[in-house]
């Protein structure tokens, strides 16, 4: 299954008894890979916004294990709808219980005097001058037989590197059918945590909370362009880390600051 079947099979279920099951192939160990968790959540909670409002934040927590080849639904609640701003939780229920939780503000754009505007940018060698990540039978995630990752600054986990920085890029390896924003945060998810590069040896680590936030405006995405991806470690001690990335477009512009607390267990 790739991303626009699983997304479409999102829309057609959200709001009704019917279930889901994510195979093998977007699995990450013996769950499933949480971008694609994330990515089907945000589908499901986007389908209650009547009037298209963007989306402008977006938080999830990972609760509990979401187990491959079983099924799960979603549950989603309008909080509040004002003129411009709609506040939406949603979960996905596997078993019984909660798996997956997120909030996600919905905004229109309004008047405003005050304008600053972004210049933030990167340096990151083009895709074709970095290393990619293989996929690997039995040592990487399976999720990476649908995206490529491209590693132009950092190294891959495990390796006991000396820095916990890492730039690249990121796109689907089947071109999906439209560049949406739930597609786009599946592929934020995509990179490990950049701790996990200064690891020696394979040990477990767990995203807690991802914070998403959107910027606005940006171009149309393109279905085959690459996303570029530098983040830095803010912090990490006592088995917690705490990461900040910044997301740009194929064009230099500015879309996404993922924020990310990780426990690991090194």
């Amino acid at each position: 299954m790739d991303i626009d079947t699983l997304i479409s099979k999102a829309r057609e279920i959200v709001g009704t008894e019917k279930t889901m099951a994510l195979p093998q192939s977007w699995g990450q160990g013996r769950t499933v890979f949480g971008g694609v968790s994330a990515a089907l959540l945000y589908t499901a909670m986007k389908s209650k916004i009547r009037d298209g409002r963007p989306i402008r934040s977006l938080t999830t927590n990972f609760v509990g294990p979401l187990l491959l080849d079983t099924p799960f639904l979603f549950e989603v609640e309008v909080l509040r709808e004002g003129k411009n701003v709609t506040q939406v939780t949603a979960r996905i229920i596997q078993d019984g219980m909660v798996a997956v939780i997120q909030q996600g503000c919905f905004g229109n754009e309004r008047f405003s005097n005050i304008e600053v505007q972004n210049h933030a940018s990167h340096d990151i060698d083009l895709p074709a001058k970095c290393q990619g990540v293989p996929f690997i039978e039995g040592v990487t995630p399976n999720f990476l037989t649908n995206i490529d990752l491209s590693i132009a600054k950092g190294a891959m986990p495990y390796s006991g590197a000396n820095t916990s920085q890492l730039d690249g890029w990121m796109r689907f390896k089947n071109e999906p059918d439209k560049m949406t924003d739930a597609h786009l945060v599946c592929l934020i998810d995509a990179w490990p945590p950049a701790v996990l590069q200064m690891m020696k040896k394979p040990s477990p680590a767990s995203t807690m909370m991802w914070n998403l936030e959107f910027i606005y405006p940006h171009d149309q995405f393109s279905t085959r362009d690459w996303f570029a991806y530098k983040v830095q470690t803010r912090q990490a001690a006592g088995g917690y880390a705490h990461l900040e990335a910044d997301i740009w477009d194929a064009s230099g512009n500015l879309v996404a600051i993922s924020r990310q607390s990780v426990a690991i267990f090194e």
